[in-house]
Order: C-alpha cells, then structure tokens, then sequence
C-alpha cells in the first residue's frame, strides 16, 4: 500500500505524445496540492500503474497504443472504482464521448481546455462528481444512445461485464420508483431491500449527478430518458405525498439519506 499524502491529488498521466505529457505535468505541478506521480504512454501501462501507485486520478488521451484510453478507463473504472478519470481528446466526436461515458470517465475535456479549467476538473472529479453528465445535455445523439445502453443493462442487470456511468442498473430502478411518488419505504419494499439500503444508494446518486435532492435527481433521470417519462400521471417529477406537503427542509434531507 502506497503512502498518500495528506490532503494531495495524486495523479497519473497517459498520453503517446511525450511533448504532451512534460507540458501536463509542467501546468499541473505548478498548482499546490496536485502531484503527478506517473507518465505513461500507453494503455497498458496506465492500468499496471493505477494498480501499483493507487492514483486519485488518471488523465488520459483516449487515443492510446496497446489499449485504448477509454478500454484503459474501463478496467481502471472496475477494479479501482475510487480512481476517478478525465479523458483528453483532440478530436470532440460524438463516438468517442459515448465511448467514454459507456467506459466511466469521469470528465471529458478537449486537448486544448484551459488549463484553469482542467484544475478545476480534477478537483471536482478527486470529489466524486460525474461532470460528463453535463456534456450529454449537450448532444442529443449522446443521449439517445445512452438511453439505449440503459434499457440493455436493465436486461443484463448488475452481473453484466459492462461498466456504465454514472448510474447503475439498482440506482436506475431506484429513481424509477421515486419517480412514481415512493417513499424510501415503499421503494425497498418493492425492490426487496432495506430503507437504509435505499437511502444511502439515493446519496450516491445526489453526488453522481451533482443534484440537490430527489426532485432534481428524477428530473435529470427524465431528461436523459435514464426513466420512463410516464413513470406517473402526467410524466412529471414526483408530487408532494398527502400530509407531506409541511415536511421540513432537516425532514427531506433525513428521507434523501
């Protein structure tokens, strides 16, 4: 087990260019508390890395050699969960910011991004936050594709080899059934799981879309075709229940988890 400084970003870098790979490292160590503690050069090596230096983050241009950034991305995703990754690319296509969703890149910035804002990327992706959601808002085909990829995880269930971000198949059927009105309770009762069970997937899913509570989360889900539209009556978010309505903001938070 590597020792990790306190409070530091520890970070690996992957890209075949190795002009690249000393201009990253020359913008990122000049910012306090980043430390890049590795440079590779191809796939491979990014996930023999992750798995001996146990990064916080990978940054990695998609287009590597010996293994692709995002099948790179994709095997870090599944055996280091807690590793975070933002993919590079110098050409924004649609193919290859599906690729990186479905692979679970936690960010998805073109090569020639500011370097302010890369900072402020690893920083938010080091915390947890899918910033890549933002992009499919941005691109219709996306989403319409990530929709599809939902629906055959919904087949396939959490046994599936696949790894897909942000949500998982459980987190899916549990926004399902809040959009539908539930109440924590009620939802582990339908899925055969226990309240806590619920509440502490519902505060993954807060984090995962950066949303503030249940209302948000399911509206997103919505606009994402992640849910059915006419999960209720008139494919709204869910409604107030009866005798909720005065609930208390320290209330919705304890029921959120």
């Amino acid at each position: 087990m590597n020792e990790k400084p306190e409070g530091r970003i520890r970070i690996i870098l992957a890209d075949p260019s190795e002009f690249t790979l000393v201009g990253l490292k020359q913008v990122l160590e000049r910012e306090p508390g980043i430390e890049v503690i590795a440079a590779v050069a191809d796939g491979e090596e990014v996930v023999a890395r992750t798995a001996e230096l146990e990064p916080d983050v990978v940054i990695t241009e998609i287009d590597l050699p010996k293994l692709s950034g995002d099948k790179a991305t994709q095997r870090v995703r599944r055996e280091y969960p807690h590793v975070a990754v933002i993919i590079l690319t110098a050409r924004d296509e649609e193919q290859r910011l599906f690729d990186a969703i479905r692979a679970g890149a936690a960010a998805y910035l073109p090569k020639d991004c500011e370097p302010g804002e890369l900072i402020e990327t690893i920083r938010k992706v080091k915390d947890g936050q899918f910033l890549i959601n933002e992009k499919i808002f941005q691109r219709p085909a996306v989403a319409s594709r990530v929709l599809a990829e939902f629906r055959e995880l919904s087949v396939y269930g959490p046994g599936s080899t696949r790894v897909f971000a942000p949500l998982s198949p459980r987190e899916v059927q549990i926004l399902d059934n809040i959009a539908q009105g539930k109440t924590n309770k009620e939802v582990a009762y339908s899925l055969a799981i226990s309240e806590q069970t619920v509440k502490n997937h519902m505060s993954s899913i807060l984090r995962k879309l950066s949303v503030n509570d249940r209302t948000q989360a399911v509206v997103y889900a919505m606009r994402q075709g992640w849910i059915s539209v006419a999960a209720r009556p008139g494919g709204g978010p869910p409604a107030p229940r009866e005798g909720n309505e005065r609930r208390s903001g320290e209330d919705r938070r304890q029921e959120e988890g």
